[in-house]
């Protein structure tokens, strides 16, 4: 019997509630209501600077040039007359356990919805707790997209997903981190190509806003990192951003000294690296990797961004090759990226102490299609890096991809890195998981282990085709915690599998001590009631912050 749905398309609301934060000590319900009420005064002073430079637009495919794939709005999010669940997927593979995240209140899978394009963040004084952000789509019918997330306490096992940040709010390009104390926080950019940053002193149980809404600048595929090493910029919050749609004012890079209820005026960035990430080393520098939407990628160290009496300069930038270009638009995910550019720093205080590590998804220079996950390194705090290394041990086929690829640094030193691989399929196209990790500052690598069963990623597209831009992991000294997407869900009303965000522990000698898996029963189709949103008390602000001037962000047109 075919099961219906009948979906209106409604006009987005810019208002929504709030989540409250609990308080936590050190976090964020200390706050005080007079600070906050004073940063909203202070959203009306204005900014002025100048744009860096022209980048040039490339695609490793032969044609003309594409510019970058904008997360922007451009149809009206779609309203389900009746939610129906099944069962949540729990996939086995070997001894890996994937636990679908982005479930309903009772732990079901959400039939005809969407996710994709999941961070990941940990709290490190408690490994139970974990949140994974992502896009959060309520039905295939429409591509408006807003904040999603779920937290689990029992490390994995379960999950549980309130709600978006804002109901009716278009969200994307999530990115989740947390401080030493356990606080986490969500970068979220709005359609304005404004952003703004979340916290949560409960483990991503409830969310607070911490600026005014597009408070935090920003722009398309914006990243931040965290100083957590003790220095003198401990607890500062560093962002950069594309140069492709910003926030309406001028630069890419901006700080917050105060937990990131302020943000300075952002300024450029040299040679304005795109599509990357940041991190800190032991001594309080931060380094930038990116690239030019093609084949240049560059390692930006600013020195001085920890001393918040001084703006931020870039006293080091150094040309890094990665043996090949990122993709846009390639066959595999054909509406995003094949991955974005990933920097970390080791802060083992080992041998390998302050190695600075770059990977990517590229398509190298002797190959016309596929892709491989490539990787360098610096021994020399940035002033050099290594010769590109294939990750992906494979022999080379251009009919392959291997894409999506993300790495991180355990507290011991040791390197994993993840990526989607197709090396398996008949068809080129279908995808798994794919897990290596290095013990010797990446000279060398394990040999690659699927930790996933195989999926289809062309099915359950939200009005948009891909499955995202990337995904994420966080390392600890036995293992990774990873967030990706997959279409592991069949659902009978379409004919199709369904894009889920699901998590999985990866480590070197399995099983990873991750939970006890249950297996998935056979999917029945349920339907269930139509969650009605329930307003929220104001939360408390943090504490009083230091006044600093911010810029109003002006709305951008809709493309």
């Amino acid at each position: 019997m075919k099961r219906f749905a009948l979906i209106y398309l409604t006009l987005p609301s810019n208002s929504g509630h709030t989540s409250p934060v609990f308080a936590r000590p050190g976090g964020f319900g200390s706050l005080v209501v007079v600070g906050f009420l004073w940063l909203l005064a202070m959203a009306c002073i204005p900014s002025a600077g100048a744009q860096s430079g022209p980048v040039r637009h490339k695609t490793g495919f032969a044609g003309p040039p594409m510019t970058e794939p904008l997360e922007k709005f451009d149809m009206p999010p779609a309203y389900i007359y009746r939610l129906e669940s099944s069962p949540r997927m729990i996939s086995q593979f070997g001894p890996f356990t994937s636990y679908q995240v982005n479930v309903d209140q009772n732990g079901n899978n959400i039939v005809g919805d969407a996710a994709n394009e999941p961070s990941i963040t940990v709290d490190p004084t408690d490994h139970s707790r974990m949140t994974i952000g992502w896009r959060q789509f309520n039905s295939v019918m429409s591509n408006f997209r807003q904040g999603g997330w779920a937290y689990t306490t029992d490390g994995g096992a379960t999950w549980r997903f309130p709600g978006v940040l804002e109901n009716n709010v278009f969200r994307s390009d999530p990115v989740l981190g947390a401080d030493t104390m356990g606080n986490f926080y969500y970068l979220s950019l709005l359609q304005s190509f404004c952003d703004d940053i979340w916290g949560s002193g409960n483990g991503g149980q409830t969310w607070m806003r911490l600026p005014p809404e597009g408070g935090g600048g920003g722009g398309d595929k914006e990243w931040f990192t965290i100083d957590r090493t003790g220095g003198m910029g401990h607890g500062f919050i560093y962002q950069a951003w594309s140069t492709a749609a910003g926030c309406g004012f001028s630069g890419q890079f901006s700080r917050s000294t105060d937990g990131g209820v302020t943000w300075m005026t952002p300024v450029n960035i040299p040679n304005s690296p795109v599509w990357g990430t940041l991190d800190v080393d032991t001594n309080g520098n931060l380094f930038i990797g990116g690239g030019d939407f093609g084949s240049q990628f560059w390692c930006v160290r600013s020195s001085n961004a920890q001393n918040g009496n001084v703006t931020p300069s870039f006293d080091q930038v150094t040309s890094v090759d990665l043996g090949g270009s990122v993709l846009f638009g390639a066959p595999i995910n054909p509406g995003g990226l094949a991955g974005q550019i990933f920097l970390a720093v080791d802060r083992s205080g080992t041998a390998t102490n302050n190695n600075i590590y770059m990977l990517a998804t590229v398509q190298q220079f002797t190959a016309s299609n596929g892709s491989d996950v490539m990787f360098t390194r610096s021994t020399d705090g940035g002033l050099t890096f290594s010769p590109p290394l294939r990750i992906t041990d494979d022999p080379v086929n251009q009919n392959k991809w291997h894409w999506f690829g993300t790495l991180a640094v355990a507290p011991n030193g040791r390197i994993d890195a993840v990526w989607l691989d197709t090396r398996n399929a008949a068809n080129n196209t279908d995808s798994q998981l794919f897990y290596s990790w290095s013990t010797d500052g990446g000279v060398t690598w394990a040999p690659n282990v699927p930790v996933s069963n195989p999926f289809n990623p062309f099915e359950g597209y939200p009005m948009q085709n891909k499955i995202g831009d990337y995904i994420t992991i966080v390392s600890d000294d036995t293992g990774g915690d990873v967030a990706y997407s997959a279409t592991f869900n069949f659902n009978p009303g379409t004919g199709q599998h369904e894009e889920d965000v699901y998590y999985v522990r990866v480590c070197p000698d399995p099983p990873c001590g991750g939970p006890t898996p249950t297996p998935t029963p056979t999917p029945t189709v349920t339907p269930t009631a139509t969650p009605t949103a329930t307003p929220r008390p104001t939360p408390t602000p943090r504490r009083e912050p230091t006044p600093r001037s911010r810029p109003t962000p002006r709305p951008r047109p809709v493309r």
